[in-house]
């Protein structure tokens, strides 16, 4: 679990990735810096980081393969960095303070979470580079998503407690859902046909996760992690108890963390039973998974690293040292 250096059976499997899916690159924030780190998942090296993004927050990738965004807290921007060079070509100007981010399956728009009052969504539009629409919703946004099927982009709020869905073509809210804690991170289930089932809701002070139901808008179930076992002692800090999950690309797997235990876990589609965990580095953040879904890459803000989790052992693999404070990470599938 606390191993400096990859194991080879694990090797070979991150070494199908390219072939399977083109370039594969984990794009880790620094929350406390002005670096992204650029993860190799072949050789789970940094190799690469773009720089000058102050408090950078959360990352997005160009379907082409051409750019990365990200949002950029210290000037209320969006930047827009080159694949090739990891230069910063242009910063677009915002409504407010963004926290983060999501870009359409098409890679047309980026919507971008304003995190003040009274509550929006910006909309960039990734031909011209500019802010062509703001959308207002309830309540600052904290993460801002694009549902699997890319039909719908979705907002939460912590302030108002709501969970905001728009339709992506139209751009206007259909539906909201005001629960009584805080909307933290977001993950999703497909039905069969690819459109969503089930939003998964991390809460304010809840150390686990609520399903809403997506065609009735109704809260059906909610899950508490694990508790400790004896001995082993709670540890939160810069934030909620539970923050980051993600869902396998075969539709099967939840991984969820667990900042107060310090861990991540695993519950099976669709019955939601726990299948195990694994302790990683403090305060694990976000989780972004491999296009494989067989590895989870893990940001622990308390330990400035990444924490590499295979998921069919649910071992962790090895630990990448990155920049400070490494809050949201995605996966980015470069051709």
């Amino acid at each position: 679990m606390n191993m400096t250096q990859i194991a080879p059976r694990y090797l070979g499997l991150l070494l199908a990735l390219p072939l399977a899916a083109g370039t594969v690159r984990i794009i880790q924030t620094n929350s406390a810096g002005d670096n992204v780190s650029i993860i190799d998942p072949v050789t789970n090296k940094v190799v690469g980081e773009i720089r000058g993004i102050e408090v950078n927050h959360g990352a997005a990738a160009a379907p082409d393969g051409s750019r990365y965004y990200v949002s950029n807290e210290g000037n209320s921007t969006l930047d827009i960095a080159d694949v090739k060079t990891l230069k910063v070509t242009k910063s677009i100007p915002l409504t407010g303070h963004p926290n983060n981010i999501a870009i359409s399956k098409d890679g047309r728009r980026v919507y971008v979470s304003i995190a003040v009052a009274p509550g929006a969504v910006d909309v960039i539009d990734t031909t011209s580079q500019e802010r062509v629409k703001t959308i207002p919703v309830k309540g600052a946004v904290h993460n801002t998503y694009v549902t699997p099927d890319g039909k719908f982009v979705v907002s939460g709020s912590i302030a108002s407690k709501t969970i905001t869905v728009i339709d992506q073509k139209t751009e206007e809210p259909v539906w909201s859902l005001t629960m009584d804690l805080g909307i933290r991170p977001l993950a999703f289930a497909a039905n069969p046909d690819g459109s969503t089932k089930w939003i998964f809701v991390q809460l304010s002070a809840l150390n686990g996760f609520a399903v809403v139901d997506f065609a009735t808008h109704m809260e059906i179930q909610r899950i508490k992690l694990p508790e400790l076992p004896a001995g082993k002692a709670k540890f939160l800090v810069g934030g909620n108890e539970s923050h980051g999950m993600a869902v396998t690309a075969d539709g099967k797997t939840l991984v969820v963390n667990s900042r107060l235990n310090s861990s991540i876990y695993f519950y099976s589609i669709p019955d939601l039973k726990l299948m195990g965990g694994t302790e990683v580095g403090k305060s694990p953040d976000w989780v972004t998974l491999t296009p494989d879904g067989k590895t989870a890459y893990v940001a622990c803000a308390a330990s400035n690293f990444v924490s590499v989790v295979d998921i069919k052992s649910m071992k962790e693999v090895t630990r990448i040292p990155v920049g400070e404070v490494p809050k949201r990470n995605i996966t980015a599938v470069l051709p």
